[in-house]
């Protein structure tokens, strides 16, 4: 038995997505809070957890490992399945994976030391998951440090409601929730005292952020963050076409500080697997919001998300994707092949594809993708960028530019967390080459 005076110790691993990535440290903060100390999953701790992430059959079994092994650490622990596979599957984590203790979803995050408590009391395995499309509040959880990275996250948002026909997480994230603004600055303002150069403004679905609170949008968040002394940059995680309208264009071309990065959702580049995923634009529209934002801003960078291999998607289907992602020119896209989602609208749909062909179009899009990517980042080269530097290692020193290319110069030039005006010379790989101008 652990001595009053001891120290105790905590230990996460995160799978999935940049929202749960936040849901780690703003647990681990509340921890922190009661006195553990953090240790490297690999160390012994006294408190494992785990978030986990469904988002595809394979992020299941992942869960599922991760969750075996880590018990193997220090059988004495508690160990906690925190996170979207625990909340679609909490009762049979139960049963596949008995070493785990306690099974917290995507809500009771902010109540884990009671929870915790609880179980000491009674050593039994308890799962706490309930139904997320009850929940209507945001659940605040807090951050002011993120690792020694000079971007942080700063979750405004949960939740969505789109339930595009192959996608889980509406299921297991609930309905949209909205943070307040006033904690979304309090927030903003703890993350640069702590010295964060850029914010990025994640959520499950950003663009709906404010549609629950009813008087406020995306746009009134980027607005009350951006005049922060020594906020220099913010960022947008991932939004869609239909979120640049006109009235979007006018209020964000007047706010230096957010970067000439939009990752616009795609997933399809043909118009007929688009209405079969549900999604809620067309390509055309989607083209034009691409058009007008490079009319803004000629140096933005366009990324996305496409997925191949939807049921149903045909060889001619397909090849319009392709076409449409050699037209856009695309600056980084993210492929993924489709994966049955069971409880969703397209596990139920008939002319589901074989891995060997999902594997052949994911292989030669990808070929696409990698030449419209190399094309986005050779034309900076012979022009001056500005980097906001992050690391410093081995006489090199990188970081990334507002459009979100990865830049290397000599150490001796650059100072970690500071931005720096660099002149591009040249290409290698996915980074670009330069030195430091003053």
């Amino acid at each position: 038995m652990k001595k009053e005076n001891e120290s105790r110790h905590i230990a996460t691993y995160t799978l999935g997505c940049k929202v749960n990535q936040y849901d780690t440290e703003a647990v681990v903060e509340l921890f922190k809070g009661e006195g553990y100390k953090e240790v490297g999953f690999d160390e012994k701790a006294d408190v494992y957890i785990v978030n986990t992430c469904t988002v595809t059959h394979l992020s299941d079994r992942k869960c599922r490992q991760m969750l075996r092994k880590t018990k193997k650490l220090n059988p004495d622990s508690v160990l906690i399945a925190m996170g979207c596979y625990a909340q679609s599957a909490g009762e049979q984590i139960k049963i596949d994976v008995p070493e785990v203790d306690l099974i917290v979803g995507t809500n009771k995050r902010n109540e884990m030391i009671q929870l915790i408590e609880n179980y000491k009391k009674d050593q039994e395995t308890y799962n706490y998951v309930g139904n997320i499309m009850d929940v209507e509040e945001f659940e605040e959880l807090h951050i002011s440090n993120m690792g020694e990275h000079t971007r942080a996250y700063l979750k405004i948002q949960e939740g969505c409601n789109n339930y595009c026909t192959y996608c889980i997480i509406p299921y297991v994230r609930g309905k949209i929730r909205s943070r307040k603004i006033e904690n979304v600055m309090q927030e903003a303002n703890r993350l640069v005292e702590a010295g964060f150069k850029e914010i990025i403004l994640t959520g499950i679905h950003v663009a709906s952020y404010g549609k629950d609170l009813g008087n406020t949008s995306l746009v009134e968040a980027i607005k009350a963050i951006h005049d922060l002394d020594g906020l220099e940059r913010i960022r947008l995680s991932s939004i869609e076409p239909v979120v640049v309208t006109p009235g979007f264009l006018e209020a964000i071309q007047g706010l230096p500080k957010l970067c000439h990065h939009f990752h616009l959702s795609l997933q399809s580049g043909c118009d007929t697997v688009l209405k079969r995923m549900n999604r809620k634009y067309t390509t055309l529209e989607y083209k034009e919001s691409v058009v007008a934002l490079r009319n803004i801003w000629p140096d933005v960078a366009i990324t996305t998300d496409i997925i191949v291999g939807f049921p149903g998607e045909t060889e001619e289907e397909f090849q319009e994707t392709v076409d449409f992602a050699k037209a856009i020119g695309f600056a980084q896209v993210h492929l993924f092949p489709y994966s049955v989602r069971e409880g969703t609208v397209a596990a139920k749909m008939k002319d589901q594809l074989d891995a060997p062909a999902k594997d052949r179009r994911l292989k030669t899009l990808k070929e696409v993708t990698d030449r419209t990517q190399q094309a986005f980042i050779e034309q900076f080269i012979g022009t001056d960028m500005e980097v906001l530097f992050e690391k410093d290692d081995q006489g090199k020193a990188h970081g990334y530019t507002s459009n979100y290319i990865k830049v290397e110069v000599a150490s001796e030039c650059a100072i970690v967390n500071t931005l720096k005006k660099v002149h591009i010379e040249s290409k290698q790989d996915d980074a670009l080459m330069g030195k430091c101008i003053d």
